[in-house]
C-alpha cells in the first residue's frame, strides 16, 4: 500500500498555481476507492482558504509594502503575535499594516510558519537590461525548439509579466530539460542574470548550454567559482562558494554576490539544496525574480516552507511517467536485489550501534559480485556505479579496475573522465555523491547504486536521473541492498518519491 500525504504546504502550491477549491475536491471525489470523509474535506478547505487571505501589494509610501489582511479576526491575530510585531511599522485601519521593502522575505517566513502563507503581489524592480535570445539551430548544427511542457512551464513561471508570475519552482524531471527551461525565462525576463548551481562542473555544463542555445556571446558570461571570480551580465557560481568562509566566526565573503550586479533575474537550479545562508540571502532580494529548478521539491531537513516563501511555490510539476510515455526521457525500470550479509558480518552487525549498523549493511562486501555480473549483463552499455561511502568506492575501484570520481578529485580531472564516458571512450565510472546532481551523462543507460544516503527519497530521485536522458534503448537502475537489516528499511523510505511518479522497484534476491 503506498500512502499519499496531503499537507498544506502542497495545497497551497496547488492554489498558488490557480487549482480551485472546487477543482481539488472534485479530482479526489474521483480517484479515491472510497467516499472522502467529511473531516478532511472541511481541513482541506480550511487550509486552502489560507491562502490569499494576507497579501504582500505595493505602497503609496515610498520604502514600504502593504501587509493586507482580509479578515478582522487574522488582523488581531497577527497584529499581536510576538514574532510578527516587530517588523509591523504602522497599521491601515482594519485593512492591514506598512512594512518596510527589507522585511519582505522575513515576514512570509514568520507568517508561513504560523499557518498563513503569503500571497505576494508587491512586483519587482528590473535588472539591467539584457536581451536574450533563443536559436533556432544550435551552435552545434542541430535544430531546436521547446517542447509542449517547457513552453508551459514557462508560461506558468511568467504570468504575462504579472506580480504573480516572476517567483517560483518548476519541477521537472532529471533529463527533461530544466537548463533549457531556464534559458527560455531569461529569453522572457532579457535582463542580468545570476544562476547558482550544485558544482563547477554543472558551471560549465550551463555555460556550454548558454552558448550552443542562445545568442549571448563569451564574453557577457562570467564564472565565479574556485579559481576565478568574474562577475559579467550572466554570472554562474556555486551553493559552495557562496556559503564559503575561513572559520564558523567569520562571515561569508561571497554572498555580497547578490548585490554585485542589477540582476533582474536570480535561477537557484536544484533549489531543493538550497543552504541555509542562501536563504538567508534570498529573504533580502525579494524585489529581484526568482526562479528554482529541480526535479523534486523533497527536502530531508524538512525546509520546504522556505523555498515557498522565499524562492517561491510551485509553478509547474509534471509527472515523470506522462513524459517516459511520450519519449522525453527514458523509459527505465528499477531494480531491488537483496542480499545477505555473510556470517561475520552478521556478527558484527548484531554487536554495531544504529549508525555503524546502517554502515556494516552498505558496505556488504557481496555487493562487489552482484555489480560484476550486472556488468556482465549489461556489457556494451554505458554502466555508472554510484556510492556513498569513499571506502567502499575505492574498494570497487580497486576491485573492478575502474576510474573511481570523487570529492577530492579536482574538477577538471573530473570533467577529463565525464567527456571520455561521454564519448564512449570508457564505458563504467564509479562516483561518490557529487554526481548527485546536474551532471550531463546522456548516455548512460544503467545504475547500479550499492550505497546511499540513509532514506533520502531526494537522492534516489537524482541518481535514476543520471540514466533518464532519452535514448533508442531503455534503462536500468539496481538498488543493492542488504536482507534484513536497517538499510532494507531505509530502502523502502528512498523509494517513495518515485513511486509516486509510477514507477515500481522488482525485488530479487541474490542466490550466489
Amino acid at each position: 500500500i503506498h500512502t499519499y500525504a496531503i499537507t498544506s504546504l502542497s495545497l497551497w502550491n496547488a492554489a498558488s498555481a490557480g487549482f480551485s477549491t472546487d477543482h481539488i475536491l472534485n479530482c479526489l471525489e474521483t480517484y479515491t476507492k472510497y467516499e472522502v470523509p467529511q473531516n478532511i474535506i472541511e481541513d482541506i478547505k480550511d487550509i486552502l482558504s489560507r491562502y490569499g487571505k494576507i497579501c504582500l501589494v505595493p505602497s503609496e509610501k515610498k520604502e514600504f509594502f502593504r501587509l493586507e489582511v482580509n479578515d478582522p479576526y487574522l488582523l488581531e491575530e497577527v497584529k499581536h503575535n510576538k514574532k510578527i510585531k516587530p517588523v509591523l511599522v504602522e497599521e491601515i485601519r482594519g485593512k492591514g499594516f506598512f512594512i518596510h521593502m527589507k522585511d519582505r522575505g522575513n515576514i512570509k517566513q514568520i507568517l508561513i510558519k504560523t499557518g498563513y502563507p503569503v500571497k505576494d503581489m508587491a512586483g519587482y524592480t528590473d535588472g539591467t537590461e539584457l536581451k536574450i535570445q533563443l536559436k533556432n539551430i544550435t551552435s552545434s548544427g542541430k535544430n531546436f525548439h521547446l517542447r509542449d511542457y517547457q513552453k508551459g512551464s514557462v508560461n506558468s513561471f511568467y504570468r504575462s509579466n504579472s506580480p504573480e508570475g516572476g517567483h517560483g519552482v518548476i519541477v521537472l524531471p532529471c533529463g527533461a530539460g530544466k537548463t533549457v527551461t531556464g534559458m527560455a525565462i531569461m529569453e522572457k525576463i532579457s535582463s542580468y542574470t545570476l544562476i547558482i548551481s550544485t558544482s563547477t562542473v554543472a558551471v560549465h555544463q550551463w555555460i556550454s548550454e548558454l552558448l550552443d542555445k542562445t545568442d549571448i556571446t563569451p564574453d557577457l558570461i562570467g564564472e565565479y567559482t574556485g579559481n576565478i571570480k568574474e562577475i559579467k551580465p550572466v554570472t554562474l557560481t556555486t551553493y559552495q562558494i557562496l556559503t564559503h568562509r575561513k572559520s564558523k566566526e567569520e562571515d561569508f565573503i561571497h554572498l555580497g554576490l547578490f548585490q554585485k550586479q542589477n540582476w533582474g533575474l536570480i535561477i537557484y537550479d536544484e533549489v531543493h539544496t538550497l543552504p541555509a545562508p542562501v536563504f538567508r540571502a534570498t529573504a533580502e532580494i525579494q524585489s529581484k525574480r526568482r526562479l528554482g529548478l529541480t526535479a523534486t521539491l523533497v527536502r530531508e531537513d524538512g525546509l520546504e516552507e522556505d523555498v515557498f516563501s522565499l524562492v517561491g511555490p510551485k509553478k509547474y510539476d509534471v509527472p515523470w511517467k506522462e513524459l517516459e510515455s511520450k519519449g522525453y526521457i527514458a523509459q527505465a525500470y528499477c531494480h531491488e536485489i537483496r542480499v545477505e550479509l555473510s556470517n561475520e558480518e552478521k556478527f558484527e552487525y548484531a554487536l554495531a550501534d544504529e549508525r555503524n549498523k546502517f554502515r556494516i549493511a552498505s558496505e556488504n562486501a557481496k555487493k562487489l559480485e552482484i555489480a560484476e555480473e550486472i556488468m556482465k549483463k549489461h556489457s556494451g552499455d554505458q554502466i555508472l556505479i554510484i556510492g556513498q561511502y569513499i571506502s567502499q568506492l575505492e574498494y570497487f575501484r580497486d576491485r573492478l579496475n575502474l576510474p573511481l570520481i570523487t570529492g577530492k578529485m579536482k574538477n577538471r580531472e573530473r570533467e577529463k573522465l565525464y567527456e571520455e564516458f561521454r564519448r564512449g571512450d570508457i564505458h563504467h565510472l564509479i562516483v561518490s555523491k557529487v554526481a548527485n546532481f546536474a551532471v550531463d551523462l546522456p548516455d548512460a543507460n544503467v545504475a547500479i547504486q550499492i550505497s546511499g544516503t540513509f532514506g533520502s527519497r531526494q537522492e534516489e530521485a537524482q541518481r535514476l536521473g543520471r540514466i533518464l536522458r532519452p535514448k533508442d534503448k531503455s534503462s536500468f537502475f539496481y538498488t543493492l541492498v542488504s536482507r534484513d537489516t536497517k538499510e532494507q528499511d531505509f530502502a523502502l523510505n528512498r523509494q517513495m518519491f518515485l513511486a509516486e511518479q509510477g514507477y515500481k522497484y522488482i525485488i530479487e534476491y541474490y542466490q550466489p
